[in-house]
């Protein structure tokens, strides 16, 4: 699954105080400082990470300093409330970390936090005050909006003026969105109030977590710490039957990201909720008022957004890949308590009118690799599996006498290590799936556990830039056997292995919460030696990046581990029909080429890459003003070409829409046209081998091995 991303971090540092959570008390100076159960579970970490953790890190000078820059980083991302002097001042941490860490002497974490929170109500007193005083937003000047990388303010009077146009640009984004002044400044106002507020409330645990996962974070992206509490939650996110709308948040710059969207939750199954959408306020039922929550901490919105099984949240959001000041769309969703069948797989039939008789090609849909433990351990016959349940789904596609079969996991972010070699195991008749690798440096390749085949037909394996881990084992070994071909975007590139360490359970200490360590243990390798960590898996075919974000895979992440290589494992390739891969390309790259629906979908990526390295606002109403008309302009002509080229999509698209997307008021399903296009090129890869094999036939040569099943 895709790692912990800083929603502790950021999430931890604002809020906005509701009722409905009560109020926490103020935390004085005095009530910071390291309990002894943060010295212990900190001599716990730092013992495992330096002698079981997969990557080999010395905890020397150089990562005391990388540290102390994370640490100041999670306080700070964008360098808005510490001043140059601060970080003159916390210069003499950089080489004393290591130590610190290793003898669990935590007064340094608990100083910088208290220099921290202290500026923080310095800039918030300054930012009220401001609000207070008549705003002028007829001076054409512009905001930097993001200063991750910018040079620390040298005093507050340059601190000062970047929040006075923080200010300005909080008030003018309501304005454009509709609010009047007087209500934005009320709303900007509460916001920043909430924000000290809350920071105040942050306890010594609070604290400790920051800086604690600043360290883990230092040595290797998927490694964090949880707090007993943090514990808890995160298992409450992970559960497949919480009640709520189905979709995981992070924190990023004060917003709550969409990062994925849970297959077959409320959000999913309306198709208005998209990953990367930012959040920004939350109504109860069909009329309740709007919550801002802008600056919340992560578990705060996730308790606004879950709630019991039938009632209704509304979500006002900024679509991913357009300025926070575009307008906001609102979508109202009904909570349901979201099972492990609703993650199931799912099979369906699509024609490809192409020929007589119509090729008929198989989906499977797999949204996760999912195993129901419980109901194993219960002893029940008939538990859930993904294993068991695609094997169901592929007798009911022969009886179905479809042509091919493609394995839709697109979006499919891993699960069961376990479950991805058996699901393997039903495409070949025996071999190695995956090596794994630990950190002693020994070497275990998972084998198919059953020589069985259900499916020996034309197969294709459907990715993007979502499908991670179990997903990239199962797609890599269809493609290093030649079992099948790869077709859509280049995967995640998570190819690491974790385990959650209680460390209550290696303490002898009685009576303490100590919290959990999820570490990274192991790195997944393929069959033929190289890694899926970093790089992903490439497919055959490599759809239109339309689909491309920036911030999306393990690439991304700082200290994430390289690419690597090992020996191969001895197996034996099989037998689709490669030779014709050539063709097949050249066959999917005319048909879209000649498709505007993919054309849209380009054109529709190109402008999202655009906004997201825009950097810089205008604080001038008249201009943002006509900026928004003109990105309104833009969202209304997209959506109008869309449906029109949806009502007029060539035969070979015309099954990617249905009756409901000429409605204005239905999503338009763009998924399905990758889907339709992959099941394309799976009928090229069949029709060409098939041709081939025929005309091999009719003179006399001999039939490549294994061709007649495609």
């Amino acid at each position: 699954m895709m790692p912990k991303i800083r929603w502790l971090l950021i999430a931890c540092l604002a809020a906005l105080a509701q009722g409905s959570f009560g109020a926490s008390p103020r935390v004085g100076d005095a009530e910071l400082m390291a309990a002894p159960e943060h010295r212990r579970a900190t001599k716990l970490i730092a013992h495992y990470l330096a002698n079981y953790h997969y990557k080999k890190v010395s905890f020397d000078d150089a990562m005391s300093a990388e540290v102390l820059k994370r640490y100041v980083e999670s306080l700070d991302p964008n360098r808005s409330y510490f001043l140059l002097e601060d970080m003159n001042r916390f210069a003499i941490y950089r080489d004393q970390l290591d130590e610190a860490v290793k003898e669990a002497k935590l007064e340094a974490a608990f100083e910088i936090f208290k220099v921290f929170r202290g500026r923080l109500e310095e800039q918030v007193t300054y930012a009220r005050e401001f609000l207070a005083q008549p705003l002028d937003f007829t001076v054409d000047e512009e905001l930097v909006v993001d200063r991750s990388r910018a040079p620390w303010a040298r005093d507050r009077g340059e601190l000062d003026d970047l929040w006075r146009k923080r200010v300005k640009n909080d008030v003018l984004n309501l304005l454009i969105t509709g609010q009047d002044q007087k209500q934005a400044v009320n709303t900007i106002s509460d916001r920043y109030q909430g924000l000290a507020r809350h920071t105040y409330q942050l306890s010594a645990d609070d604290v400790y977590e920051i800086f604690i996962n600043s360290y883990t974070a230092s040595v290797e992206p998927h490694t964090s710490y949880f707090s007993t509490r943090n514990s808890e939650d995160f298992k409450i996110r992970m559960s497949l039957s919480l009640e709520g709308v189905g979709a995981v948040l992070r924190n990023e710059n004060e917003y709550t990201i969409v990062q994925q969207v849970v297959a077959g939750g409320p959000a999913a199954k309306s198709g208005r909720l998209k990953p990367e959408d930012r959040i920004v306020a939350v109504a109860q039922g069909s009329a309740g008022s709007w919550v801002d929550i802008i600056g919340w901490r992560l578990e705060k919105v996730v308790d606004l957004i879950r709630g019991p099984r039938g009632t209704v949240v509304r979500l006002q959001l900024i679509p991913k890949g357009v300025a926070t000041s575009a307008p906001t769309k609102v979508i109202v969703l009904t909570r349901e308590k979201i099972k492990l069948e609703d993650q199931a797989a799912k099979q369906a039939v699509i024609e490809v009118p192409r020929e007589k008789p119509v090729m008929r090609i198989g989906v499977i849909t797999l949204p996760a690799f999912y195993i129901d433990f419980a109901a194993r351990a219960r002893g029940e016959k008939n538990y859930r599996s993904t294993t068991r349940d695609v094997r169901a789904l592929i007798v009911k596609l022969n009886q179905a006498k479809v042509d091919g079969i493609v394995m839709d996991l697109r979006g499919n972010g891993g699960g069961s290590l376990v479950e991805a070699t058996e699901l393997t195991g039903l495409f070949i008749p025996e071999g190695p799936i995956v090596q794994v690798r630990d950190a002693s440096g020994a070497i275990d390749v998972n084998e198919d556990p059953d020589p069985a085949v259900m499916y020996k037909g034309p197969l294709a394996v459907l990715v993007d830039r979502q499908s991670a881990s179990a997903s990239e084992i199962f797609a890599a070994a269809i493609q290093d056997y030649r079992r099948g071909i790869v077709v859509g975007e280049p995967t995640f590139g998570k190819g690491t292995v974790q385990n959650l360490i209680d460390l209550d359970q290696i303490d002898s200490t009685e009576g303490e919460d100590l919290g959990q360590l999820k570490a990274t243990v192991a790195q997944f390798f393929r069959i033929n030696g190289s890694s899926t960590q970093h790089r992903g898996v490439v497919p055959d075919i490599v759809f239109p990046a339309v689909l491309h974000r920036t911030n999306l895979g393990e690439r991304t992440f700082d200290n994430a581990l390289p690419w690597d290589r090992i020996g191969a494992a001895k197996y034996a390739p099989l037998s689709a029909p490669m030779h014709t891969l050539q063709e097949a390309r050249w066959r999917h790259k005319s048909r879209v080429s000649q498709a505007p629906i993919f054309s849209l979908l380009i054109h529709e990526a190109q402008r999202h890459r655009q906004e997201e390295v825009r950097n810089r606002v205008s604080l001038l109403e008249r201009k943002r003003r006509e900026q928004q008309e003109a990105e309104e302009r833009w969202q209304r002509e997209l959506e109008k070409r869309y449906r029109e080229v949806f009502k007029v999509t060539p035969t070979a698209y015309r099954k990617a829409s249905d009756s409901s997307a000429a409605n204005a008021d239905e999503p338009i399903d763009i998924g399905q046209v990758t889907l339709y296009e992959t099941a394309f090129v799976l009928h090229d890869m069949i029709e060409l081998a098939r041709s081939g094999a025929a005309r091999a036939a009719s003179a006399g040569g001999a039939r490549r091995p294994g061709l007649a099943k495609w």
